[in-house]
């Protein structure tokens, strides 16, 4: 569940349910509703209690609730978080993974920080004057750019930073050109190699940091699945450092590439050690850096040990489960969810174990599908509309029941 600001300025929470839906898990928008007051966890909580009432739902029943990390919602003592837990003790709170990664890689140290302080302000001095802007489109077509223009940086937009960095590092010369002719203070930065260099790192680290990002986002994914792309990550941050104490930046392509074609020393070695090295802590204190194979048994039960802490009724099924070889046969044929879910109705204790892991959302991906969606639907024409229905047609997968729906409505005899 989110909440979000539409263009209307109506405070709307967007909430969505995974559930088990015959063999296999479903996704589906639970419901979006307007806040009419302020957006606190006791306002949050009263508007979701009341659609379950409404909806014949059970609070028992929810097994995980993944929010961001604002106050409202994540707070232990008095959030929303605490309110759920009041009513189903058993759900497990999980703080948005895609938020995590954003707030880890957020912090940059002052020497970098100056570096994109100055890109920003480079490309608010270009694109917020629309001549400027013009001007330096025309000077990019005349030397055969392939842009001709630079990307506001959005603080609100997860890939935004990486996709400025690399555009103005692509547009260096161009836009050094362009600012010299308007005798702005600025062209010094791009007269200066250092501050290029620092540019190159920080488009490939953030390039990277996209990357990891994408691999985040995405339906149907599930804690085992994101865990092992934040430990694949953490584990290069751990190689990347080593190689550049020693002096190797060849991970780094717009640096290297940089470095070589004007034959410079790398100068900036020690402050890409720093950066490293703070996103290595940042990484550790957001994701609670765990055991990898924590999740081993629900990826592959053929071939991990139990955990340590099942019980030994669900050691003793687990035992059944590895020893079955029609089901050796059907998980290498079904999706996870598929096969734990086939599990459970022989062994329900360990099923529901595996389930318990695998059914929470990592992630709160799909509330920003459904804000891209009401921003589509709720324009400044249309801004008086309540469109919970309306987004439901568009985003939900359901197949009509067009035969119900006909079934209520009266026909007219006289057509």
């Amino acid at each position: 569940m989110d909440e979000a600001t539409d263009s209307n300025k109506d405070c709307l929470l967007i909430t969505y349910v995974r559930f088990i839906d015959g063999d296999d898990m479903r996704e589906e928008l639970l419901f979006c509703k307007q806040i009419t007051g302020r957006a606190t966890a006791e306002e949050l909580f009263k508007i979701i209690d009341t659609y379950l009432k409404e909806a014949n739902l059970k609070w028992e029943d929810c097994v995980g609730i993944c929010t961001d990390g604002a106050r409202a919602m994540a707070v232990i003592r008095g959030g929303l978080q605490a309110l759920i837990k009041r009513v189903s003790p058993n759900a497990q709170w999980t703080h948005c993974m895609i938020h995590r990664e954003a707030l880890a890689s957020k912090q940059l140290s002052p020497e970098l920080n100056d570096v994109m302080t100055h890109v920003i302000a480079t490309v608010n001095y270009i694109k917020t004057r629309p001549v400027k802007a013009r001007i330096f489109s025309a000077l990019c077509e005349e030397m055969g750019s392939d842009h001709t223009a630079v990307l506001f940086h959005s603080e609100s937009r997860w890939l935004s930073r990486g996709k400025v960095l690399s555009r103005v590092l692509e547009l260096r010369d161009e836009i050094r050109i362009f600012l010299k002719e308007e005798r702005s203070d600025l062209a010094d930065n791009f007269y200066c190699n250092k501050f290029l260099m620092k540019l190159a790192y920080l488009s490939d680290m953030f390039l990277k940091l996209n990357e990891l990002n994408l691999q985040l986002q995405g339906k149907n994914t599930h804690l085992p699945q994101l865990a092992d792309k934040i430990t694949s990550f953490v584990r290069k941050l751990e190689m990347w450092l080593q190689r550049v104490k020693v002096g190797r930046v060849d991970s780094f392509e717009n640096l290297k590439s940089f470095i070589e074609d004007n034959k410079l020393q790398n100068t900036v070695i020690p402050c890409m050690e720093e950066h490293i090295s703070a996103l290595q802590k940042h990484f550790q204190r957001y994701f609670l850096m765990q055991d990898p194979k924590q999740y081993d048994w629900i990826r592959d039960p053929f071939s991990a040990s139990p955990p340590a802490d099942l019980s030994t009724p669900e050691e003793e099924q687990f035992i059944d489960v590895t020893s079955d070889s029609t089901l050796r046969l059907q998980f290498q044929s079904k999706t996870l969810a598929a096969f734990w879910i086939g599990v459970e109705k022989q062994y329900p204790l360990l099923g529901k174990r595996a389930l318990a892991t695998l059914l929470p959302f990592a992630t709160s991906y799909l509330c920003e599908i459904g804000f891209s969606a009401v921003a589509s639907i709720k324009t400044k024409y249309r801004s008086k509309m309540d469109i919970e229905n309306e987004l439901r047609v568009a985003i939900s997968k359901l197949p009509p029941r067009f035969e119900k729906i006909c079934s209520m409505k009266q026909a007219h005899t006289s057509h």
